[in-house]
């Protein structure tokens, strides 16, 4: 077996600190299928539970094999179950299932899990110790509580979008890349082991309620809400931040440099060979730099312009200043940083192919959690959960023979069921 085909299976075998813990997840899209993969990562059994059409996110682009990338990225480790929850069968599988569970995630529109018969209370008269888990988007109460939500929404109701332009009077810009639903899973996730310990110690559970908009205003609030922060000092208008985002031109690409100390904006004077940017009175202090900051950040980026990018990164480095290339995600993928932190992964997924994908970033000593169990196909494990919540084979063939549940035909591939997925779509 070869190195990388040793790890894999090694990998599989390790329990993680989670092992034992069993997660009934309802969450589809992102941030609910992400915070239950952190919690598989590192150990915990998730049933994945999906309405008989799968996932949303299972038919999204960037595909092969009948996997989105969007699916394989957020559900590794998991087992798939199939129920529909719009028949009393498949909604009387899951309480049984529950009914084994530690945590029950979901992330319905505030009154969808009552509405279903899964609110806490039904839950927790299956399951009176669970940990009742739900992610929402706006909030649970409130104006916008029933309203659709997707992450640019969270992000411009939130200020993201006016944080990201820099100033007020700037055109408000996304964040390119969906963090508020990364960041409430990651939040999420936390929260729950902290109730799973609360647990251990009093022997109650309870119910985390947790939105996205919450999510990313106390995120915004800990380095972007200073202004906001002293009532009755408030500023009428928000100022721009940085020049163009603390990155700069440089003759052959980008870097990011921070000059934030004494000794930094010295150390980026004499590297750039632009002494007299020290003789100026406005940039003798901090308070001075910050007060001029544009004036700063304007003879910064004229400082390093004339700069090849591998010249003016050894340069600063030989003066002690913070700095980094600016990479594409090819360049950040081959960077001598990400290999020394063994951070990226290959395996074989049977329908999707070979893939690369990030292990688990926490790393743990006493419990290594590094499972990379490949993304499921839609119910490829109903039957399993079925059967560890106490249906005989014959009852589980009536559930899905009136399609209350649904899984693959006995003996048929993974590989063969996601080719028909993508034949369908």
């Amino acid at each position: 077996m070869s190195e990388s085909g040793e790890r894999e299976a090694s990998d599989r075998a390790v329990g993680g600190p989670l092992d034992g813990v069993t997660v009934v997840d309802l969450t589809s899209m992102v941030s609910g299928p992400l915070a239950a993969m952190i919690l598989a990562d590192q150990g915990a059994t998730v049933w994945k539970v999906e309405a008989p059409g799968g996932d949303y996110s299972r038919d999204v682009a960037t595909r092969r094999g009948g996997f989105s990338a969007s699916f394989l990225n957020n559900n590794r480790n998991k087992k798939s179950v199939v129920l529909d929850l719009k028949q009393k069968a498949g909604r009387e599988a899951l309480l049984k299932l529950a009914a084994g569970a530690d945590v029950f995630l979901q992330n319905f529109r505030p009154g969808v899990a009552e509405r279903l018969g899964l609110g806490e209370a039904a839950i927790r008269a299956a399951a009176p110790k669970v940990i009742y888990a739900s992610i929402a988007g706006f909030g649970f109460d409130g104006p916008y509580a029933q309203k659709p939500v997707f992450d640019p929404l969270i992000q411009a109701l939130s200020g993201l979008t006016t944080v990201q332009a820099g100033s007020d009077e700037a055109r408000p810009r996304l964040v390119r890349t969906i963090l508020p639903d990364k960041l409430t899973g990651v939040q999420m996730a936390q929260a729950i082991c902290a109730a799973l310990y609360h647990r251990e110690r009093s022997g109650c559970g309870q119910h985390i309620r947790l939105s996205m908009l919450d999510a990313v205003v106390a995120f915004l609030w800990h380095s972007d809400m200073g202004a906001r922060t002293f009532i009755g000092d408030e500023p009428e208008r928000e100022e721009a931040q940085s020049y163009i985002d603390l990155i700069y031109e440089v003759a052959d690409g980008y870097v990011s440099v921070a000059a934030m100390q004494d000794k930094h904006w010295e150390g980026l004077a004499r590297a750039t060979e632009r002494l007299d940017l020290l003789r100026d009175p406005r940039f003798e202090t901090p308070m001075g730099r910050e007060i001029h900051k544009e004036a700063r950040l304007t003879l910064t980026q004229e400082a390093l312009a004339p700069f090849r990018r591998d010249d003016i990164l050894a340069r600063l480095e030989a003066q002690d200043v913070p700095c980094a290339p600016v990479l594409t995600r090819a360049e950040m993928i081959a960077h001598p940083q990400i290999a020394a932190n063994d951070l990226l992964r290959e395996a074989e997924h049977p329908a999707a192919g070979r893939l690369r994908q990030t292990r688990p970033a926490p790393v743990f000593s006493a419990a290594p959690a590094e499972r990379l169990a490949p993304a499921p196909a839609l119910g490829e494990h109903t039957r399993e959960a079925l059967a560890a919540a106490g249906y005989a084979d014959e009852a589980i063939e009536t559930l899905l023979a009136c399609g209350a549940a649904q899984a693959p035909l006995r003996g048929s591939a993974r590989v063969d069921d996601a080719a028909d997925r993508e034949d369908a779509g």
